[in-house]
Formats: structure tokens, C-alpha cells, sequence
């Protein structure tokens, strides 16, 4: 009884806290969508702390609360994009959107422990920390990529952010395991059934895809071994082959059942073409 009274004082703290960041926000962009709903959602959220309102079970706060998470770190992100990354600010900005993204899995296993992390949150939003975390780290990686000078003195920290990019878009791609085709499902659609064998499930998936062949790329352009220590070695991932083995899945899925849907191949295939 005492553990679950001080996780619900934790989860209160969190979302009065997150209201008042909102309500920040707010006076900068009133009319923002993202921060609208992520007021609404608090105000429900309040109300059933304050008021005791509509019983609501742990999984599903957790959820809301992750939505306001979502919500707010995308108007965030959308100011980083608009301001084209400052060198100054950016990073120990991005380490905290980072976090702020990475909360509700730890806040999810501390108040939660005796359910996996995807049963409390949904498969849904799992992949969306993920994909959102990984695509932020893509779009600042793309816009250093373009720094030649910046990239020379800061190697290392680039490497560190496409290894970390690449990783929870991996993750991301590994949330929804891949149907097996023979275990009795029966699909009238070939094309869908190909897609589901290899754990595509939306654009987005291919999407991610894309970009982590894209980082894989930057990753093998940059990276010189020779330099390393033994342990930094073996810690990086292996940027060539999970490159080229996941743009060869996107090139089979954009060229065989999406062909004419408007996905291009060719950076891909020039990329492929280097990998290999």
C-alpha cells in the first residue's frame, strides 16, 4: 500500500510539473496544436489527482502522461529545426529532449514493475518514443553533416550521435515482432503479407529505414578505426552491414509492392552502392 501511495505522489509530481512547463510554452505560441492538446490532456490529468474525477487505471496515465511528453518535446523539437540547431544551444538542449523521451519507459518500469514496459504503454506509443528520439537525432546529425569544420573538431561527439540514432531507430523497428508467415494467418493481400514478414507495419517504418541507412553512411564515411582504442571498437555498431542490409529491405519494399507510390530508390541504391 505504501509503494503504490508514493508511485501516485510521483506521477502527480510529474504531471503538475509538466503543467507548469506547458503553461511556459503557451505564452509563446498560444494557438500551438501540440501544446493545446497537451493542456487538455493535463487538465484531465489534474482533475483526477485534484478532484479525484474519472477512475482511471495506472497503464492509462501513463499513457496520457506520455502523450503530454510527446506533445510538448515535438513543439520543442520544431523550435531546434526552425533555428537550424545553434552550435551553442543545441546540444545540452537535445540531451534533454532525450531524456524527457526516455522518462516514460523508466516511469513506466518503476511504477509498474511487474508489467513489461510495451504492456503499460501500448505498442503504439513505444514505437513513437523511439522513432521520435531517433528522428531527432537524424534531423541534428543531417544538420552537422553539412559542417565540415564543426565535424573535424567534433568527430567523436558526431559518431556518438549517429550511434545513438541509429540504435533507437532500431529499436523502434524491433518493437512489433515480424509475422511469420506460417503460422495459420491467412492474407488475401501478397503485398501486405511481404511487408508484415519484414516488420514493416507503416510509413513510418520505412521511413526509419531510410534513416538509418542514411546515418550508417555518414557514420562509415567519418569513422577511422585506426584512431580508436580496442574497447571503442568494440562497442560501435557495425555501421556498413546494418546499412546495407536494412536499405536493401527498403529498395525491395519501394521497388517491388509500393512501386509507384511515390518512395525513390536512388539515394538509397548510391548509398547501397558504397556500403557494399
Amino acid at each position: 500500500m505504501a509503494d503504490d501511495y508514493r508511485r501516485g505522489v510521483e506521477l502527480e509530481r510529474r504531471i503538475f510539473e509538466l503543467d507548469s512547463k506547458c503553461a511556459s510554452l503557451r505564452t509563446e505560441k498560444q494557438d500551438d496544436d501540440y501544446l493545446q492538446n497537451a493542456s487538455s490532456i493535463l487538465d484531465k490529468l489534474k482533475n483526477y489527482y485534484t478532484h479525484g474525477g474519472e477512475s482511471s487505471s495506472l497503464p492509462r496515465l501513463l499513457q496520457d502522461y506520455t502523450q503530454v511528453i510527446l506533445d510538448i518535446t515535438f513543439y520543442e523539437e520544431n523550435k531546434l529545426v526552425d533555428q537550424e540547431f545553434p552550435e551553442d544551444t543545441s546540444p545540452f538542449t537535445i540531451q534533454q529532449l532525450l531524456q524527457d523521451l526516455t522518462e516514460p519507459e523508466v516511469l513506466s518500469g518503476r511504477l509498474a514493475p511487474a508489467q513489461e514496459v510495451q504492456s503499460v504503454l501500448g505498442q503504439e506509443l513505444l514505437e513513437c518514443l523511439y522513432w521520435r528520439r531517433g528522428a531527432l537525432l537524424y534531423m541534428y546529425c543531417h544538420t552537422l553533416h553539412q559542417r565540415k569544420q564543426w565535424i573535424k573538431k567534433n568527430k567523436a561527439t558526431f559518431l556518438k550521435c549517429l550511434q545513438e540514432g541509429v540504435r533507437y531507430l532500431m529499436r523502434m523497428l524491433q518493437v512489433r515482432s515480424s509475422v511469420k508467415l506460417n503460422e495459420g494467418v491467412v492474407f488475401h493481400d501478397a503485398a501486405t503479407a511481404s511487408f508484415l514478414a519484414e516488420g514493416i507495419f507503416s510509413d513510418t517504418h520505412l521511413l526509419t529505414m531510410m534513416y538509418i541507412g542514411e546515418m550508417c553512411f555518414w557514420a562509415v564515411k567519418y569513422e577511422d578505426s585506426s584512431t580508436d582504442a580496442a574497447e571503442h571498437r568494440e562497442e560501435r555498431l557495425h555501421f556498413r552491414d546494418i546499412g546495407a542490409q536494412i536499405l536493401h529491405k527498403y529498395v525491395l519494399a519501394c521497388e517491388g509492392p509500393l512501386q509507384g507510390q511515390g518512395w525513390n530508390t536512388e539515394n538509397a541504391k548510391e548509398i547501397l552502392s558504397i556500403l557494399q
